[in-house]
């Protein structure tokens, strides 16, 4: 991977087995490792305390394509909870290879957005939504890198609850409804419209923000910003 210099240590890895409960197709016979997570991630020492000690992660995937039963491959899906203000905690996310789309879906699915992102493109995922990341390609791996507070823990019990997010990306480019969401709204599909130019939070590279307290201190404090957050999904 172009991102990263040198050896990166051994990732988590999703298998399809690990995947089954979100699946469009949960008694699929396939099998094997989806994608692998490397977290927790720093080029120097510097970097990492720096990290540590602003409460933040920084973290690559990799997502290679590949089709589940007819459903592209995709991340598990999950939420995240509220920090100490009452906020629910953001994340960005940097393509860094290939192009990815992420479902994100408000927690009363009242919204629901495909966002599409190609390399160099950043993406932040505001309070409020849960998110799953699809890479819509046949024969190209997706590389993606995020930073996000060290402060919670992802909650995925609403994604298995419902066997997956609102909608399942197929293999043809289909967008199928999930049947155990009711009264779906539309689905929106909106680009990377996460620029510096237009939106404040939006500069990168990411790991180039790493040591920039006031670039990142929104992954923590997300109430200060929700006037910017309120624009980032906007058609």
């Amino acid at each position: 991977m172009s991102i990263w210099q040198g050896e990166l240590p051994q990732p988590a890895v999703r298998t399809v087995e690990d995947m089954r409960p979100v699946l469009a197709d949960p008694s699929c016979k396939s099998g094997g490792s989806l994608y692998f997570m490397y977290r927790d991630l720093a080029k120097s020492d510097a970097d990492w305390n720096w990290l540590h000690h602003n409460h933040l992660r920084y973290d690559i995937t990799v997502i290679p394509s590949r089709t589940i039963c007819g459903e592209l491959v995709k991340t598990k899906g999950h939420y995240h909870p509220k920090n100490p203000s009452g906020t629910e905690y953001p994340e960005i996310y940097e393509v860094v290879e290939g192009q990815a789309h992420y479902l994100l879906q408000s927690r009363p699915v009242d919204d629901v957005v495909i966002v599409s992102a190609d390399a160099g493109d950043l993406v932040i995922i505001p309070p409020g939504y849960g998110h799953v990341t699809i890479n819509p390609s046949h024969d190209t791996t997706l590389v993606m890198a995020n930073i996000v507070s060290r402060e919670f823990e992802s909650e995925y019990e609403l994604y298995e609850k419902y066997q997956g997010g609102a909608y399942y990306e197929m293999s043809d480019g289909r967008l199928q409804k999930n049947p155990r969401y009711p009264d779906l709204p539309p689905i929106r599909y909106i680009g990377a419209t996460c620029t510096g130019e237009i939106h404040p939070l939006c500069r990168g590279p990411l790991y180039k923000l790493i040591g920039n307290e006031d670039a990142l201190s929104f992954l923590n404090f997300p109430e200060k910003y929700l006037p910017v957050f309120s624009v980032l999904l906007k058609d």
